[in-house]
């Protein structure tokens, strides 16, 4: 499992150690979101959180709120985590404050989304690399 992996589960521990959590993952790739969310799943159960996911395909938050999110929280179970993966919609101004911690996955020269808790690039899959939402390392794409 990727330091990065680990890293993300012990700041999202660290900052909501108990009760019903929700996290989500998204990124420009709805389809990666869900791999990345794969990862960050295994490193929180690794630790012995109770893990439960979701993937969203269009993000709608009408959706997600009924069908995933209140459910969730009616069951008062502690020590749990939901993760939601999807597209940026997830992401979205009104829909943020749903996740008490959101990870942005981006590949190449993708725009970050400075409003998540994390970014990570995951070019190489196989070496995942946790980005800082500073305005100097923003890819020259991104027009800066």
């Amino acid at each position: 499992m990727s330091e990065v992996w680990t890293g993300i589960a012990e700041e999202f521990l660290h900052l909501y150690p108990i009760s019903g959590r929700l996290l989500a993952v998204a990124g420009a790739d709805a389809a990666r979101s869900r791999l990345v969310a794969d990862e960050v799943a295994a490193a929180l159960a690794s630790v012995g959180q109770t893990v439960e996911q979701a993937h969203s395909i269009d993000g709608d938050e009408k959706t997600l709120r009924a069908e995933v999110i209140t459910p969730f929280r009616a069951d008062a179970a502690r020590d749990r985590v939901l993760i939601v993966s999807g597209p940026a919609a997830l992401l979205s101004p009104s829909a943020r404050g749903l996740w008490n911690f959101t990870v942005w996955q981006l590949s190449d020269d993708e725009p970050p989304q400075t409003a998540a808790s994390a970014l990570v690039d995951i070019t190489d899959s196989q070496r995942p690399a946790r980005r800082f939402a500073d305005y100097c390392a923003l890819p020259s794409s991104y027009g800066a």
